[in-house]
């Protein structure tokens, strides 16, 4: 599979896309590609490795963001993650938290782009797998046009294999984190501007997006498309990503089949001593818009978070749904 064939990615999400999220969503769709949470180089060289990077293997596609700032250590846990049998590591220039801020990087890095390219060409030289880069079109201060431009040639010069822009800037002083994914305004023109300047180079496009509809218009003028949060609260419509970007036969989604896996797949949590709601959590939006929604959130917030709970409690959650009735009432 060539970069070219990402045509839809789901974003890495602090505190969101573990490998439960990724699990479900994989449900839902065979091709879309996912990632992980960005985890600290530091975190991979040094913490508990399995903890942090191990993953399912039907989660594949699936990349590993990393966060960092130190060439080195990035290429030391790049190759700890292509090990792990990653398909991708990423690199994160736009988080704007305050923890990635006091470790200067995530969206600090806009102001570095010679530190991205000297991370990105370490981490080439390390491993045989796609390296990558997410970032933001500035940040502060800056002016998009010249700074997008300066990182964007700095990482392909340096022979990153796309490029995925969240198409806000990220404000470091006076934003949070949640106001930097909402205030800033988007910009997603500056993006289609870069992608005409460099025709021939992997570039995506993240933030703001709400359905498939709109990630299909942007994919006349980018490579790609990246949902975020709305993957995440809304997940239903990731059954129709694989007819609507990838070309392939339209199938209703079998939710006997999506029951038993996450229902087997809960059970193994289980018994390596993890509790059902580590894995339910990710699945409360899953039904929007379906007669009985509303009782599956009710069943999957109290029974589920009870202690001892077990799969049956996500089969009576959705037995609550009535799956033939798509175009009833909203819940």
């Amino acid at each position: 599979m060539t970069y070219q064939a990402h045509r839809l990615a789901i974003a890495p999400m602090m505190d969101w896309t573990d490998r439960h999220c990724r699990f479900f969503h994989r449900q839902l769709t065979r091709r879309a590609l996912l990632y992980t949470e960005m985890v600290v180089a530091d975190a991979v060289i040094q913490g508990a490795r399995e903890r942090l990077l191990g993953f399912d293997a039907t989660e594949h596609p699936v990349a590993l963001q990393l966060g960092g700032s130190d060439p080195q250590k990035l290429a030391e846990a790049a190759r700890i993650g292509e090990a792990f049998g990653y398909d991708e590591i990423n690199l994160n220039v736009g988080c704007p938290s305050d923890r990635v801020q006091s470790g200067t990087f995530g969206a600090c890095l806009m102001k570095t782009p010679v530190l991205v390219a000297d991370c990105v060409t370490a981490m080439k030289a390390s491993v045989s797998i796609p390296v990558t880069v997410k970032c933001r079109i500035g940040v502060d201060e800056q002016d998009p046009e010249p700074a997008l431009d300066a990182l964007a040639d700095g990482v392909f010069a340096a022979g990153a294999d796309a490029l995925w822009v969240h198409a806000r800037k990220a404000w470091l002083e006076g934003l949070s984190p949640r106001e930097n994914r909402d205030i800033p305004p988007l910009d997603y023109n500056r993006v289609y501007r870069l992608k005409a300047k460099n025709p021939n180079k992997f570039i995506g496009i993240n933030g703001g997006i709400q359905s498939l509809e709109e990630s299909l218009d942007h994919i006349d003028h980018v490579d790609g498309a990246m949902l975020g949060r709305t993957a995440y609260h809304t997940p239903g419509i990731l059954a129709g990503v694989d007819a609507a970007f990838y070309g392939d036969k339209p199938d209703a989604l079998d939710f006997v089949a999506l029951i038993d896996a996450m229902a087997d797949y809960a059970a193994r949590h289980i018994e390596r001593g993890g509790r059902l709601g580590h894995v339910i959590r990710h699945m409360v939006g899953l039904f929007h818009g379906l007669p009985g929604a509303r009782r599956y959130r009710q069943i999957l917030s109290t029974d589920a978070t009870r202690p001892g709970a077990g799969p049956d409690v996500l089969k009576a959650a959705f037995a609550a749904v009535d799956f033939g009735r798509a175009d009833a009432e909203a819940a």
